[in-house]
């Protein structure tokens, strides 16, 4: 009985370390905390024997850090997606525990192999955590939110690695700090051969972030990113069109900016029904400013009326150019397995929730003497399918509606992981929300102009153009993966080596 205690107690203790590791992201920004709990999480794990403890150990790991971390889920099901509670509680109490079960597994197989050399049970440990991140981002379309290397942008030493490793290689840094120190704490303080690698590795980082990899192109485009603080219940309701039509062209008549940019779908209206004269206003407004507007809206496909885009176009003194969001939203934009779960569409209640897919091998924008790379809400969390358009583009733009995450912590999250794009790939962000958080980040992760959430207004700054290609944007994530795999296959051959020898 004791030890049954000591066991859920051990697991309340884990739970309530995910829940503290949310800290470490946005909007808190304590960087360390990951490292520190993960550190005692491995602890748990490197003193078990059993390979379904760890996995437990995991499994609530990642329920503390997840219902800490995105319960904004729970505002969009139930305040917007008008979801009764009993079934939101429930749904997002079944997105969590999905989602725990990568870091379960991790550590069911770290645990299984039984490593005894430390260096390799801590690179083990890193490199079985990304593994299972990766496959959290990828599979079923893919919910790389939370993972442990965006806890380390931009402030962190470890940022320094964001544009050679990106974020699932700084996760495997974090990973691996907090071995290395749970066993410097283990074996002792005085054992150096675990702290000073670890001290090595983050003044490494802080080094690696005095290094140029990208260069300025030109002088500093005007820019002015548009917040209309559409309410979100308000915003498809006819009677509210008028208004919102108004409050954008006023916003877009204000600024003389060459680089105007609106939110996602900031008109509710398909391309096809928008008044030409409306669009060919603002487009004169444009070209009066020697640049161009984006203007979001929905797009019917010409040749099929159920078939529609989330699209960005563009209006002014270049030719207009056009943008569909390529990875969409389950169950906020498309309905998979339509015959199993299209009755969600009835229960969400979300307009326009089943559009279509543009084509990934879209092109840069040519917009106010910049190559524009345009990125639509969620696809901004897809580090390896925004350097689809570099390095050809000189800027990115990443245009959202995160009204649905109300005044939770999303927004805020969301706005680090731009932050985190705008480190892998040497490149200005400039970030048009609905609601917030609309901001202008450089090319070093840092937030440079805001303005206050929730309030209709006008972001007007400069956006520096910048070109070059850093080794993340030449390489993506196959190093990582690839080191990753690597470690994986010789902790395979160590335990087969060492279960023959004990045999």
């Amino acid at each position: 009985m004791i030890l049954l205690n000591s066991s859920y107690v051990k697991l309340i203790i884990v739970y309530l370390l995910g829940a503290l590791t949310v800290l470490g992201f946005a909007p808190f920004y304590l960087f360390p905390v990951p490292v520190v709990t993960l550190a005692a999480l491995l602890g748990y794990c490197h003193n078990s024997l059993s390979p379904i403890k760890s996995a437990a150990l995991g499994f609530c790991f990642g329920m503390g850090l997840f219902s800490a971390g995105v319960t904004w889920i729970y505002v969009s099901l139930h305040d917007f997606g008008a979801m009764p509670m009993p079934i939101a509680v429930v749904a997002l109490i079944i997105l969590c525990a999905y989602l725990s079960l990568f870091p379960a597994l991790g550590l069911w197989l770290l645990t299984q192999l039984r490593l005894t050399s430390p260096f390799l049970w801590a690179a083990l440990a890193a490199a079985l955590w990304i593994v299972f991140e990766w496959l959290r981002g990828t599979l079923f379309t893919g919910f790389p939110w939370l993972l442990m290397g965006y806890s380390q942008a931009p402030f962190s030493p470890l940022a320094g690695f964001a544009p050679i490793i990106g974020v699932y290689g700084i996760s495997m840094i974090v990973v691996f700090s907090a071995a290395l120190l749970f066993f410097w704490i283990d074996k002792g303080v005085r054992q150096w051969q675990f702290g000073l690698p670890l001290i090595l590795i983050w003044f490494g980082g802080y080094g690696l972030q005095a290094i140029h990899w990208v260069q300025p192109q030109g002088e500093p485009v005007t820019v002015s990113l548009l917040q209309g603080n559409i309410a979100q219940d308000m915003k498809w309701r006819e009677d509210h069109l008028e208004n919102t039509m108004q409050t954008y062209a006023r916003l877009i008549l204000e600024s003389d900016s060459r680089l105007i940019v609106t939110p996602e779908i900031s008109i509710p209206l398909f391309s096809n029904v928008v008044p030409k004269s409306y669009l060919s206003y603002l487009a004169e407004h444009a070209r009066s400013n020697n640049g161009d507007v984006l203007i979001g809206l929905a797009e019917r496909a010409a040749h099929d009326d159920n078939e529609y885009y989330n699209t960005m176009f563009s209006f002014g003194s270049a030719p207009e150019q056009s943008y569909r969001k390529h990875h969409l939203v389950p169950f906020g934009e498309f309905i998979p397995l339509k015959p199993i779960f299209g009755w969600v569409i009835d229960v969400l209640q979300i307009p326009l929730s089943d559009f279509s897919r543009g084509s990934l091998d879209q092109q840069p924008m040519n917009l106010a003497g910049q190559r524009v790379a345009i990125n639509i809400c969620y696809e901004d969390v897809f580090g390896e399918e925004i350097i689809n358009q570099l390095p050809q583009a000189t800027m990115l733009v990443n245009v959202s509606n995160d009204a649905w995450f109300g005044r939770s912590i999303g927004p805020q999250q969301h706005l680090q992981i731009s932050q985190m794009r705008a480190l892998e790939t040497g490149r200005y962000m400039l970030r048009a929300t609905n609601t917030g958080v609309t901001a202008i980040i450089d090319e070093r992760g840092r937030v440079l102009q805001t303005i206050e959430i929730f309030t209709t207004a006008a972001l007007h700054g400069l956006a520096q153009g910048f070109t070059g290609a850093t080794p993340y944007v030449r390489m993506g994530n196959y190093p990582v993966l690839g080191l990753a795999g690597l470690l994986l296959c010789i902790g395979l051959l160590s335990a087969f080596h060492a279960a023959r020898k004990n045999r």
